[in-house]
């Protein structure tokens, strides 16, 4: 199969024969026939098989073959992307493929200044990426219209979908026109997700070209067990013991970035960090340096898991496991793109065995163990497996009473030596998931 042979026009067809493209991947060839057909859809994949080309190829397609010239601050499709970084690197494929193509297209975010955005959108342009709080300002401030409007494409959907969209996308929706194709690509649908997308979807194509939520096969993956205060010491001897050159690394909050990067830079190590209390210039030059090399260790909160695309990195590490299961696909995703082999390894401590319970859930495999010699944790990380459930270690038997003494004694409850107890599976929250109204609301009678 070639991409000619998916109907694309020849302007496309030079473009990606100058990004060396030559072959489509699985849900490319599925998804470039029914985008261009007009089909709503929903498209999930494994990370690094080339979604962004499976709605950017035809999307721009049709808006090169049908429609009005754009008017005024208005945009004819929309891309929807969770993070600063995603927007920038959706915009520069986007503006790739576009190459040979007579068509405006630009990306608008958060933290930077909204003023040469409002004035650059005052032209229009045929392809906006963008962030939802930045695109509701400037929809509010009559910067940017949405009336002519013919495709919304929601990139890495089921964050834009989640908890912390739901209030921003309802607003957004109630902005767009009722007649429009509607795509939505992600790695990862959980059920609850795929019921609210079905409200925002007009009879939907579904594609699934790999098993659903299950890392890429190109990963090896496994585990360290190691107490939470020595992670930071076992991070430098694992990097110094595999001579690491270029380390994706995942912290679970801001501080946490900045403690670590902080150590690295007194050890020595070319190390930077990117979160979200950072400037976007200052997040953006930090990606740059390393996608060329020029930084190390690259320490990140899940502002990175998301998307980007970092050519041949060869190993992401987990210092802290991620809260919501699906963020570790997401994570790992970054290394073993595009047919490549790379390497995934997480140091859990005991107080993340219910995270690590979810994720072997989620991904229906057991990870596999390995302690580090010097560094075996004092508090065990208790057992777990793919069914979600936490093996706590059998206890001792009490010992038996022995004759003699004062009446009853409370002999308390017996503990094997370095045990702990495994926390409590942990609730899930009830998501707050945003109602679309479709029509007028009935009176009750």
């Amino acid at each position: 199969m070639t991409f000619a042979s998916l109907g694309l026009i020849e302007p496309l067809l030079r473009s990606l024969e100058t990004l060396g493209y030559q072959t489509p991947t699985p849900v490319q060839a599925q998804a470039i026939p029914a985008v261009l057909a007009g089909r709503d859809l929903m498209a999930a994949a494994q990370t690094g098989t080339g979604k962004t080309a499976g709605f950017a190829l035809p999307l721009l397609q049709l808006l090169a073959m049908e429609g009005p010239k754009v008017t005024a601050n208005s945009a004819r499709a929309l891309i929807l992307v969770p993070t600063r970084e995603l927007a920038e690197q959706v915009h520069e494929s986007v503006r790739q493929y576009a190459e040979n193509l007579p068509l405006r297209t630009y990306a608008v975010y958060g933290g930077v200044s909204i003023n040469p955005q409002m004035m650059k959108l005052r032209g229009g342009v045929d392809v906006l990426v963008a962030t939802p709080g930045r695109l509701i300002d400037l929809f509010r401030q009559n910067a940017l219209k949405l009336d002519q409007l013919q495709t919304l494409v929601l990139d890495e959907a089921d964050r834009m979908l989640d908890l912390g969209f739901s209030e921003e996308l309802a607003n957004i929706y109630r902005m767009l026109p009722k007649k429009r194709q509607t795509l939505l690509f992600s790695a990862t649908f959980s059920d609850d997700i795929r019921l609210l997308a079905g409200q925002m979807l007009n009879d939907p194509l579904s594609i699934e070209v790999s098993p659903r939520n299950v890392a890429a096969n190109t990963v090896k993956q496994w585990i360290v067990t190691v107490d939470k205060k020595r992670k930071a010491e076992l991070f430098v001897h694992l990097m110094r013991k595999g001579k690491w050159k270029q380390v994706l690394v995942f912290a679970k909050t801001r501080n946490g970035v900045d403690a670590l990067v902080e150590k690295l830079q007194g050890l020595g190590i070319n190390a930077d960090g990117i979160h979200g209390d950072k400037p976007q210039a200052t997040r953006q030059r930090a990606l740059d340096r390393f996608k060329l090399s020029e930084v190390q260790i690259l320490v990140a909160t899940d502002v990175a898991a998301r998307g980007l695309d970092i050519e041949d990195l060869p190993l992401v590490v987990n210092f802290d496991l991620p809260i919501v299961a699906e963020d570790y696909i997401h994570r790992i995703g970054r290394t073993g793109r595009a047919g490549a082999t790379g390497e995934a390894i997480s140091l859990v401590c005991a107080d993340e065995v219910n995270m690590l319970s979810a994720i072997e859930m989620l991904t229906r495999q057991t990870l596999k163990r390995q302690n580090e010699p010097d560094f075996e944790p004092e508090h065990r990380v208790p057992d777990t497996d793919a069914s979600g459930q936490v093996i706590k270690k059998p206890k001792k038997p009490k010992k038996p009473k022995t004759s003699g003494g004062g009446g009853k004694r409370n002999l308390g409850k017996w503990v094997d030596s370095g045990e702990t107890q495994a926390p409590e599976p942990s609730i899930k929250p009830v998501r707050k998931v945003p109602v679309f109204n479709t029509g007028p609301r009935k009176r009750k009678p």
